[in-house]
């Protein structure tokens, strides 16, 4: 964490200084406003921490719900997830109040004796090695507390407008605010009242029933299973062994999910109630806890399960849905049409919550939206931008639905429908990187490029997440994760890998240091805002081959040692070198001729391109990025 370069910082450092908007927010809901967020979830609180980051930008967030959320459905967070939050600065703090998952265990009828269940088998639960970070499970309350502390203390000082049900909205084709929004109060003296906000854009992230999904036009599209499942968070007594370890069991009686939950002592427990009738009518909602309890005792046998509490449970049905499209706008308007409306989280995608992915993938919604509406509201990124959204997370929405079809379907299964005890275990460790969070890799578009040179950097996959590696930092001499600086500032990072000379030397890498510090050509003499710091859009770092010992910070190009803040002080922390035995350039297989890769501000490799194709490198941000300095105009 840098800070102190605006002066010294006494207190928490994670309190940024508030500005623009932040400085003067109105107590009351105001009539006009940039963005309106509905709903606080997981994708409205990470969309709302990270247009905190826009000081110039107006975002408010209204919630139907008189105050905070106190109890959560989901609890699973994949490693993705926990990338993310080391982004917004709090993957530590969460770590240490979680339950962190490192194996998943597999119960199945015993041959000899099959009313009874024994453990089948134990798999890894990162068997792949694909993060660093760990999967977790943390009551959903808390990360939304944690997004909320982000928002509300980020430059912004964003706070949710609690009370606020969303009614409906029109979107108009004129005027600044074209989004005219109806709002009901829920609580307090004006309970019942309507009121009208106008929004340059609207986000929802008001859940699966979302109204205002139903007011674009969009609907849910797909199947339900008919198969229900009774979910309880209990504090128990039982012999059973694992009850502090993930386990799927298989029995005659059916299936359980079980999962441990943080704090040590509670567990949460899927419950598989059967095949629900077509004319059911949804009567198996009011199954009573009494009869989930019971028919886990049936499952675990010989084992017995006494509930001594029980903080939280439901009964759902497992459904299979994905909207058609993310945003307002009708497929065939798409080339002539700016999108004002986009939908999040559950309002575009239901499944059941077997894989952990309803609130990881939620997030890596409004993490995709947020730094875009960011960035065209500040003026750095042209309207279409936004057009952008829909295609990339629709695609990976299909995606989950399409494996948790295929999970879900064999945690259903009876044991003699298997064809060996160990088909499930095996599933789960083949399909690892998937749940995880990593197999997502956005297609190219005018923020992710085409593979033409990806044999430079093969191990950064464009499209895929950014995978972090262990680098040592030459400033301060400590071994860091290169992805871990990165913050969710919405800045553009721009890792130049050196060849083979040594810093000050003559070489493509400085060459290209100096092409990109000095040329009026380069992306960040055109795209940065005028009169501010030399990294403001874009945070450029190099990793030379070299040790520690084989790099002088001091001959190292100007690009690398930006000054920054209103003393300009030298920024030490954007020169790295290799550790022995830990090699960057080896692990991701990075060419020792030297390599670019740009990172877009959600984490996703967006291009890998030769140190020596600076036109290409300008091209390639053109297409996102609004000239600052006209006078920096390429010919």
């Amino acid at each position: 964490m840098q800070f102190h370069h605006h002066g010294y910082v006494s207190g928490d450092p994670r309190v940024q200084p508030a500005a623009g908007t932040g400085l003067d927010r109105l107590a009351e809901l105001p009539d006009e406003t940039d963005v309106l967020i509905v709903g606080s979830g997981p994708a409205g609180m990470l969309l709302a921490a990270q247009l905190s980051q826009y000081p110039g930008v107006t975002t408010r967030l209204v919630e139907r719900r008189p105050g905070r959320l106190e109890v959560g459905q989901a609890d699973g967070i994949q490693a993705r997830s926990v990338e993310t939050f080391q982004a917004f600065g709090f993957a530590e703090s969460i770590i240490a109040e979680a339950y962190e998952i490192t194996s998943m265990n597999f119960w199945s009828p015993d041959p000899g004796n099959p009313q009874n269940i024994i453990r089948s088998a134990r798999e890894h639960d990162d068997p792949h090695g694909i993060s660093e970070f760990p999967h977790l499970i943390v009551n959903q309350a808390r990360v939304l507390d944690y997004f909320a502390f982000c928002a509300e203390n980020g430059p912004g000082r964003i706070r949710p407008d609690y009370g606020y049900e969303f009614v409906n909205l029109t979107v108009r084709d004129e005027g600044e605010y074209p989004v005219s929004v109806r709002l009901r109060s829920t609580a307090g003296a004006r309970q019942g009242e309507i009121r009208t906000v106008s929004a340059k854009y609207v986000v929802g992230c008001d859940g699966a029933r979302s109204a205002v999904r139903e007011s674009i036009g969009r609907t849910l599209d797909g199947d339900q299973a008919f198969h229900a499942w009774g979910v309880m968070d209990v504090l128990t007594e039982t012999d059973f062994p694992d009850v502090r370890t993930k386990c799927a069991i298989q029995s005659e009686s059916g299936s359980i999910l079980l999962i441990p939950r943080e704090g040590g002592y509670l567990a949460r427990w899927y419950v598989d109630l059967g095949v629900v009738g077509t004319d059911d009518n949804h009567e198996v909602r009011n199954t009573p806890i009494e009869a989930i309890i019971a028919k886990a005792n049936d499952i675990i046998t010989p084992y017995s399960l006494e509930v001594r509490n029980v903080a939280w449970w439901s009964v759902y049905e497992v459904g299979h849905r994905v909207t058609d499209k993310f945003d307002n706008v009708p497929e065939q308007q798409t080339e002539t049409t700016m999108p004002r409306v986009f939908i999040a989280g559950d309002a575009c995608h239901t499944h059941s919550a077997k894989a952990g992915q309803g609130m990881n993938v939620s997030m890596q919604d409004g993490f995709n939206i947020g730094w875009k509406l960011g960035q065209v509201l500040s003026g750095a990124s042209p309207d279409e931008l936004l057009c952008t959204y829909s295609g990339e997370r629709q695609e990976i929405a299909q995606n989950l639905i399409d494996f948790d079809k295929e999970w879900s379907t064999m945690m259903a299964k009876k044991p003699e429908e298997f064809a060996n005890p160990k088909e499930l275990s095996d599933f789960y460790t083949a399909t690892a990187e998937f749940p995880a969070g990593f197999m997502t890799q956005y297609k190219p578009s005018i923020i992710t490029g085409e593979a033409s040179h990806q044999e430079l950097a093969a191990g950064f996959p464009i499209g895929k997440r950014f995978k972090s590696s262990r680098v040592v930092r030459i400033g301060d001499t400590n071994p860091i994760h290169l992805g871990h600086h990165a913050r969710a500032d919405g800045r553009w990072r721009v890792y130049a890998f050196a060849d083979a000379a040594a810093p000050g030397e003559p070489s493509a890498l400085t060459a290209w240091a100096e092409w990109m510090h000095d040329s009026p050509h380069s992306p960040v003499r055109r795209f940065t805002p005028k009169g501010a710091d030399i990294d403001n859009l874009f945070d450029v770092k190099v990793i030379y081959q070299q040790r520690l010992e084989g790099v002088d910070f001091g001959r190292v190009p100007p690009l690398f040692r930006p000054k920054s803040g209103p003393f300009q002080l030298v920024d030490y922390e954007k020169v790295y070198g290799t550790l022995s035995g830990d090699d960057i350039f080896e692990q991701r297989c990075i060419s020792r001729d030297g390599a670019v890769v740009v990172v877009r501000p959600d984490q996703y490799v967006a291009h890998v391109l030769p140190l020596a194709a600076t036109e290409e490198l300008t091209a390639f941000f053109n297409q996102s990025l609004l000239v600052q300095n006209p006078e920096q105009h390429a010919n």
